[in-house]
């Protein structure tokens, strides 16, 4: 019994239907401050034959379709989200709407038309207050409810704080709920369960191997529980690899203008506050444990080249770190030199955070399958980084990994979207850094 997972997150309901949010959103972030603005600028009242003959002006029509796009699209993305564990949509819709935006402002600019900044910026306060009141609506409305089926490893979704999970008593229908229905498929179940759950795919309901649900639910990998199969459900997509890279490039090319000012003011600092070199030069583990020296910007008294396990380890409290240098690990700009890393091949944007050589062999040494993170490209920034921060301790390390075979095995640009934009949530509030 096959499945595809993100169409398991079946909202019912009014408030969860793409049609309402579509028809709330676009009513009150668009319809209504057209309309209103019509009303107080051009003192045409509403249903007036000249509401339409004001919105058909260049400069009105430019700004309504291109707002229009922008909502359309932040939803989809907005919706899509949803289908990632651990992503707070509310937390996102600020950032979505920013982009959304700003590329419609972008493009107005780029083709020189007609627009009204007036009508773009009250709409993008209006579909910003309506995003969040859909969100707010959808909070005390009934979401996604699991029934386990006993037998087999299913009982693991129950540990799940996630979502409601509940244990079927009987191989039956009636009487329930709209829900999940979780089951350990490659278990030996008795007939009537069997029964029981052809029954429940044919009526319709969702049906789950309990993995797909653990790691939908928490964003991790189980890796005790791997073996020659897991492998090979963990095979990233060499095609978007390709892509990736090619990303990559283009984007460091395009913000290494603006990456090398900033870099410059840091350096100042950073010599203001201590003596020694402005730039960190370690040995890391990376793609297809392939070494290299990661470029970071100084933020301690003293480090070492990554060869000693014990200097290679950063504690909370960290006397060797300097004033200047807390302020660029909390914000995360003493990673900026890592463009330098990406434009030679050895880092992505995002990826899996490439150790310290010393840490990784110790961690290959105790930890089963570690050594298969470096399948894909390190990142500045990561899954693992943006769900758990800085780590060091040996199960610390354990439950990292969990994550960053999470994110080998979903390796998508959807994914990669959701890390961008938690990613600037953790630099605004400087989660997980030491």
């Amino acid at each position: 019994m096959s499945v595809n997972f993100p169409s398991a997150i079946v909202r019912r309901g009014l408030f969860h239907s793409l049609r309402f949010e579509l028809t709330f959103v676009l009513l009150l972030g668009v319809a209504v401050p057209v309309l209103a603005l019509a009303f107080f600028e051009a003192g045409i009242p509403l249903g007036h034959p000249g509401v339409v003959e004001w919105i058909v002006q260049p400069v009105v029509a430019n700004s309504v379709l291109g707002v229009g796009a922008c909502t359309i699209v932040s939803i989809a993305i907005l919706r899509r989200l949803r289908f990632y564990p651990g992503v707070a949509v509310a937390k996102s819709i600020l950032p979505v709407l920013g982009v959304s935006f700003g590329l419609l402002i972008a493009t107005i600019a780029t083709l020189r038309l007609e627009y009204s900044n007036k009508l773009i910026i009250t709409c993008f306060f209006c579909v910003l207050t309506a995003r969040f009141a859909v969100t707010a609506m959808r909070t005390r409305a009934k979401g996604l409810l699991y029934y386990v089926v006993p037998g087999g490893a299913a009982d693991v979704v129950c540990e799940l704080q996630s979502a409601p999970v509940f244990v079927l008593d009987n191989p039956s229908l009636e009487n329930l709920p709209d829900c999940a229905i979780v089951a350990d498929l490659y278990a030996d179940l008795e007939p009537e369960w069997e029964r029981f759950l052809a029954e429940a795919a044919i009526s319709g309901r969702p049906v789950y191997h309990y993995k797909q649900v653990w790691e939908a639910e928490t964003g991790k990998v189980r890796i005790e529980q791997m073996s020659e199969n897991g492998f090979g459900a963990l095979v990233p997509s060499f095609a978007y690899q390709k892509m990736k890279r090619a990303i990559d490039l283009a984007l460091s090319i395009l913000v290494l203008p603006f990456i090398v000012p900033l870099m410059g003011i840091c350096a100042l600092a950073i010599k203001w506050d201590s003596k020694g070199s402005v730039f960190f030069r370690q040995l890391r583990m990376g793609f297809r444990g392939n070494e290299f020296f990661v470029l970071k910007l100084r933020t301690m008294s003293e480090g070492c080249n990554g060869e000693d396990r014990a200097l290679s380890i950063t504690k909370s409290g960290d006397k060797r770190i300097t004033k200047v240098g807390a302020f660029l690990r909390r914000t995360r700009l003493d990673e900026l030199p890592q463009v330098f890393n990406i434009l030679r091949g050895e880092m992505s944007w995002i990826g899996p955070r490439p150790e310290a050589v010393s840490l990784s062999q110790w961690y290959e040494g105790e930890i089963p399958f570690y050594r298969y993170r470096h399948i894909v490209r390190p990142g500045i920034t990561g899954w693992a980084q943006v769900n758990q921060g800085h780590v060091a301790d040996l199960d610390e390390v354990d439950e990292k990994l969990q994550y960053d075979f999470y994110y080998i095995k979903n390796l998508s640009y959807w994914l990669d979207i959701v890390i961008v934009l938690r990613t600037i949530r953790v630099v605004l509030s400087g989660f997980g850094s030491k």
